[in-house]
C-alpha cells in the first residue's frame, strides 16, 4: 500500500506506548467488540490498526520483549518475575544486564523518559509478614526512566494495589493513610499519565511515555457506575457473542470473510451454566474495565491536544497477551485468602457463584468461556501460543503520516517496538551498555509499515512459553501444545488454526522445526521439564 499522504514529521516524535493487561483479540470496538471504546475508535479512524500483530502470550515475558527488542528469555525474563531461578540464563524473572530498554536508548538520544503503571519485570517480591519485600526487585527508575508512578508486581487490588510507589517511595504501606480512598487504579494511571506527558511536554524535548495498565486483568474490579454503563446483554451467551464479534471483524476488514471461526475445547455451552445472572455479570464488570481503560487513554490524548504536541507524537496501544482463561477457584488460592480490604476487611477470594463481582471485597476472574469470546475466531488464550493466546488488537496514530483509517495485515511482533521507537527517533542500539555485551536487537522497524509504504518482514518470528511453540515465515505457522506433534498452517487461507496440513507439507514442517530449534539454541530458551524443576515458588 502506497502512502497518499506527508511523511513531513517532526524528526524527533514524541511516543506514547499504551499496554493493556490480559485483553482479548476482539475486546475493542474497532476489533469488533460491543463494548463502548470511543477513544481507542477515534485512534484507529485517525490512524492504522494491525491485523496481524503478535504477543508473547503471558504478560511479564511480553513486556519484558516489549522493553527491549528481544525475546523474553534473551531479556532474562523466560517464564514470570515471581519464579525465576538464577541458575538458567533465560529466566533469571527479572531484565537482566544483557539488554537495554527503550528508555535507556532514547533517553542517551536526547528524549525524556517517564512511566506509569505496572512493571512487572523486575523480579520476585516475596511475602514476609503479609508484606512484600522489594529489596532486590529491579526498580524502572534503574533501566532508563526519569520518573515513574506505580506498581513494582503484576495483578492485584485496583482499589488498594500492592508495591504502589511513586518514584522510589512506597506509598501503599498504610493503608489507613487515605491514599485508598476514592482511588481506582485504571482511573490513576490515566490521571498520571496525563500529567507526566504534559511535564516532559513542556520541556520542549522529545519525550518517551510507558503507559502500562493492569486493566482488564483479573481480578473483576469495576466502578458501579461504569458496571451500570454496561447495557450489553450478556445473556446472548459467550458462543454468540464470539460469532457477533467475528461477523464484525468481517465487516470491519479486519480478518477476512473466508476464515471460519474456531472451535476451542472445553467450552460449555451457555444452556448448561449453573448461574445465568452471576456469569453475566462477570461478562459486565470485565466489559466496564475495557470500557475504563478506554477512558485512561482518552486522558493521555487529551493531554497531548491541551500540550500541543498531538500531531508530533506516535501513540502506540497494544495488549500483552490474549483473553485470560484462568478460574480462580472457589476458595481463591492461599495468597488470595491473606487479602483485606484498605478498611481492613476480609477479602471473599475466587469465584464463587452467586457472588456479585466489582468491588473490593472480591476477588474473581471471568474464566474460560467468557475468554473465548474476547480471543474471537481464534483458538486457544493467554499461555497458549496458538493464535488466541499471541494475537493483540494493535492501533497506532501519528497525525500527517499515518494514512487515516488504515488496516496493515503483515505480521508483526512485540520485539519490533524498539526497533520502530529507535527509527523514529534517530537512535542508536547499542553493542555494549553498563559495562555489558548486548544481544543483538531481534525486532524489524515499523516506520514503513506506518508510513503506508510496502513491506515484507525479513525471517521468522518465534515463541515458547511454558513448552508451547511456534515459529511463523511468511504465511506458514508451524505450531505445538507442550508435548504434543507439530501442526502446520496456511495463514493466508486459515489463521484460525483450523486445517492443519502438516502431513501434506513435511518439509516445510521439517524446515521450520529447524528455525525453532536454533533460534531456541541463541535465546536461552529451555525445555520447560528443565526450567520448571528450578523455579522458585511462586509467592514463598
Amino acid at each position: 500500500m502506497e502512502s497518499t499522504v506527508s511523511t513531513d514529521a517532526t524528526p524527533s516524535p514524541n511516543i506514547v506506548l499504551i499496554v493493556a493487561d490480559d485483553m482479548g483479540y476482539s475486546d475493542i470496538g474497532c476489533f469488533g467488540s460491543e463494548i463502548s471504546t470511543p477513544n481507542l475508535n477515534a485512534m484507529a479512524a485517525r490512524g492504522m490498526r494491525l491485523s496481524q500483530f503478535y504477543n508473547g502470550a503471558r504478560c511479564c515475558p511480553s513486556r519484558a520483549a516489549l522493553l527491549t527488542g528481544l525475546y523474553a528469555q534473551q531479556a532474562g525474563i523466560g517464564h514470570m518475575a515471581e519464579t525465576g531461578t538464577e541458575s538458567l540464563r533465560g529466566y533469571v524473572g527479572h531484565l537482566n544486564g544483557h539488554c537495554v530498554t527503550i528508555a535507556e536508548a532514547l533517553r542517551a538520544a536526547g528524549y525524556r523518559t517517564g512511566m506509569v503503571g505496572k512493571w512487572h519485570v523486575g523480579g520476585r517480591a516475596p511475602w514476609s509478614e503479609g508484606e512484600l519485600d522489594l529489596r532486590d526487585v529491579v526498580h524502572p527508575l534503574d533501566r532508563g526512566f526519569e520518573e515513574f508512578w506505580g506498581t513494582l508486581i503484576g495483578a492485584g487490588s485496583y482499589y488498594a494495589p500492592r508495591s504502589l510507589m511513586s518514584g522510589r517511595d512506597r506509598i501503599d504501606s498504610d493503608v489507613s493513610s487515605g491514599v485508598f480512598e476514592e482511588f481506582y487504579y485504571t482511573d490513576e494511571i490515566g490521571r498520571r499519565s496525563a500529567e507526566m506527558i504534559e511535564r516532559m511536554a513542556a520541556t520542549g524535548e522529545p519525550f518517551f511515555a510507558y503507559v502500562a495498565h493492569v486493566a482488564p486483568h483479573w481480578p473483576l474490579h469495576a466502578l458501579e457506575e461504569d458496571i451500570e454503563l454496561m447495557d450489553q446483554s450478556y445473556g446472548v451467551g459467550w458462543s454468540n457473542l464470539r460469532q457477533e464479534r467475528h461477523e464484525r471483524l468481517r465487516e470491519l476488514g479486519v480478518l477476512e470473510r473466508s476464515w471460519t471461526i474456531a472451535k476451542n475445547d472445553a467450552v460449555s455451552e451457555w444452556d448448561s451454566a449453573g448461574d445465568k445472572a452471576w456469569e453475566e455479570a462477570r461478562m459486565r464488570v470485565y466489559a466496564a474495565q475495557v470500557y475504563a481503560l478506554d477512558r485512561a487513554v482518552g486522558r493521555v490524548l487529551e493531554s497531548l491536544e491541551r500540550a500541543g504536541v498531538a500531531d508530533d507524537t506516535v501513540v502506540i496501544f497494544l495488549s500483552d497477551n490474549g483473553g485470560c482463561a484462568e478460574e480462580l477457584g472457589t476458595e481463591g488460592s492461599e495468597p488470595l485468602r491473606r487479602l483485606r480490604t484498605s478498611r481492613g476487611d476480609t477479602v471473599l477470594a475466587g469465584n464463587r457463584q452467586g457472588l456479585v463481582p466489582g468491588s473490593d471485597a472480591t476477588y474473581m476472574s471471568y474464566g474460560r468461556s467468557w475468554a473465548n469470546a474476547s480471543n474471537s475466531p481464534f483458538r486457544m488464550y493467554k499461555h497458549w501460543v496458538h493464535e488466541g493466546g499471541i494475537s493483540t488488537p494493535f492501533v497506532v496514530q501519528w497525525p500527517r503520516v499515518i494514512p487515516p483509517g488504515s488496516i496493515n495485515h503483515d505480521s508483526a511482533h512485540l520485539v519490533d517496538v524498539m526497533a520502530t521507537c529507535l527509527d523514529l527517533a534517530g537512535a542508536v542500539y547499542p553493542r555494549q551498555f553498563g559495562g555489558e555485551a548486548i544481544v543483538p536487537l531481534e525486532g524489524q522497524s515499523l516506520r514503513a509499515v506506518f508510513e503506508g509504504r510496502d513491506t515484507a518482514r525479513v525471517g521468522a518470528i518465534f515463541w515458547e512459553h511454558e513448552g508451547n511453540r511456534a515459529v511463523r515465515l511468511g504465511e506458514l505457522k508451524l505450531v505445538s501444545l507442550h508435548g504434543r506433534p507439530w501442526e502446520l498452517y496456511r495463514m493466508d487461507r486459515d489463521r484460525t488454526e483450523t486445517d492443519d496440513v502438516s502431513l501434506l507439507y513435511g518439509h516445510s514442517v521439517r524446515q521450520m522445526e529447524s528455525l525453532w530449534l536454533d533460534w531456541a539454541r541463541r535465546a536461552y530458551v529451555e525445555p520447560w521439564e528443565v526450567v520448571e524443576k528450578q523455579l522458585t515458588a511462586w509467592w514463598t
